[in-house]
């Protein structure tokens, strides 16, 4: 059962407060800006961190062997989103999972901080966890503040998501400078506090949420308990998952390996969807208007895990290309590499409020692209950025072992990249909650957040072939995959907006 069964009960278009938008918005905003702190924090440290000398407090490992446990990692952050749904859904309430998600993030985070090998690969563990159960619901949440027909929806979406882009900014200056030119473990400390931060805030704001997020319970005890019963399966098949693996490791009967674990849930990525969708429909008694906004909400996960695929290379490709062969000096000053991962929010900051207005007004006009069209633009876009980036590379691998190239090219592609994202994920959030069934959209949200684990392990393992392909032939073949992925879905807007059955 949806977390909240009328949302337009919960916020009525009267209140105002946040800038024209519900007082509730502005708590969330807050949640979520603190929450990508924490995560863009550890995001910009963590393959850079990896890959540095041990004698600098680095962990020494390849780029290859950094760009596994990235993809697997950032994947598995994404990945957790869809249970998480589905807990919050049976058993907690959005509120709640919100809550004890940021708590679990905070420990996670803990663990980053601590000089044992166990520890970090634990905190990591325990990051992707928490972030399961945070990411999905509060975005749940921000739906539940609107009215289905609300005009103001997409535009409180992009207020939303310009929340995450400001804690996205301010933690690779704070974060990245403490990590690269103090100590690492300081980078991941003020992470940890950064998370903590916005556990006070979500409960001091907590009042202002209305019924928002509230758990619902509408099952029979029968229900009841087989959820209960599918919950006890769940973390039986994880500790299984975990610790048979661990007991062999440690017996010494098989190695285990980061990029045997990254093969495995490759798999399941791609096997995940095709069951839980075939599920879905083979159990749920839907309407057959549900039936074919699912179809379209299938449609709209794969180009979000192409557009990912490509738009994530940011922590992975990009970040390396920053760190190696970029000249990072601006007027002479020189900044950390990881400043960089800032660039991306300073520019989701300035146009977040323009595509905002943008779309309220084509809307009022009657000409505002629908949403497939806009994913169109959100898949050319980022692959734009990667052609442009295609002669920089070039000149990289024509001159000496020194060679940098100056900052344009990759304002450039951050430009470009940016248009895509706000053309694209914040239309797509909002999407999500209007498609979706209403006993579901926790979990739908956590399968629109499955589209960025299948991106973020894709992204994440283009990272891993920086040093074994030319940079020339890996920007172009992301740029042909990302542009071939807009042409079609570009061509198939009309069929895509009579599977939303009036709903755009």
């Amino acid at each position: 059962m949806a977390t909240d069964p009328s949302p337009s009960a919960a916020a009525p278009v009267a209140d105002r407060q946040f800038f024209g938008h519900p007082r509730g918005l502005s708590t969330l905003f807050f949640t979520e800006m603190w929450e990508r702190f924490s995560y863009y924090g550890g995001r910009a440290l963590l393959i850079l961190y990896m890959t540095d000398a041990v004698a600098n407090g680095g962990r020494g490992m390849t780029v290859a062997e950094a760009g596994a446990l990235y993809g697997l990692y950032t994947a598995m952050v994404y990945m957790t989103n869809l249970p998480g749904g589905w807990i919050a859904d049976k058993f907690l309430g959005a509120r709640n999972a919100v809550f004890w998600g940021g708590v679990i993030i905070a420990l996670g985070n803990l663990g980053l901080t601590l000089p044992w090998n166990a520890s970090f690969y634990v905190g990591l563990a325990l990051i992707t966890i928490g972030t399961g159960l945070l990411k999905p619901n509060v975005s749940t949440m921000v739906g539940a503040l609107y009215g289905k027909d609300d005009p103001r929806r997409d535009a409180g979406f992009s207020i939303f998501y310009m929340g995450i882009n400001l804690g996205a900014f301010i933690a690779p200056l704070i974060c990245g400078y403490l990590g690269q030119n103090v100590a690492w473990r300081l980078g991941f400390a003020a992470v940890m506090v950064g998370m903590s931060l916005g556990l006070v805030q979500y409960r001091l704001g907590a009042r202002y949420l209305g019924t928002a997020g509230q758990l619902v319970r509408t099952h029979s005890p029968e229900e009841r308990a087989q959820q209960r019963r599918s919950l006890l399966l769940g973390v039986g098949i994880l500790a299984a998952i975990i610790l048979i693996p661990a007991g062999l490791q440690l017996s010494g009967t098989v190695q285990v390996t980061v990029e045997a674990i990254r093969n495995a849930v490759g798999v399941v990525l791609l096997l995940l969807p095709v069951v839980y969708f075939g599920a879905l429909f083979l159990t749920g008694r839907w309407t057959k208007d549900e039936r074919s906004r699912i179809v379209a909400i299938i449609v709209f996960y794969i180009a979000a895990a192409l557009f990912w695929a490509s738009f994530e290379q940011a922590g992975s490709t990009l970040n390396l290309f920053a760190d190696r062969f970029t000249d990072n000096h601006v007027f002479g000053l020189a900044f950390p590499s990881t400043w960089w991962q800032s660039v991306n929010s300073i520019f989701i900051i300035a146009l977040a409020p323009v595509f905002a207005a943008v779309w309220i007004g084509l809307n009022r006009r009657r000409v505002e692209p629908s949403t497939p069209a806009k994913f169109s633009f959100g898949l050319l876009f980022v692959g734009l950025g990667f052609l442009l980036l295609v002669p920089a590379a070039l000149i990289v691998q024509g001159g000496g072992p020194d060679t940098r190239v100056g900052v344009q090219w990759l304002l450039g592609v951050y430009f470009l990249h940016t248009v895509g994202e706000l053309c694209l994920s914040p239309v797509g959030l909002s999407t999500m909650t209007k498609l979706a069934p209403e006993r579901i959209v926790g979990q739908m949200m956590g399968i629109w957040f499955l589209g960025a684990a299948t991106g973020n392990f894709i992204g994440g393992n283009v990272g891993g072939l920086f040093e074994t392909y030319p940079l020339n032939q890996i920007f172009l073949a992301v740029f042909a995959t990302s542009a071939a992925a807009a042409a079609l879905m570009f061509v198939s807007i009309p069929v895509i907006r009579r599977l939303m059955r009036g709903v755009h």
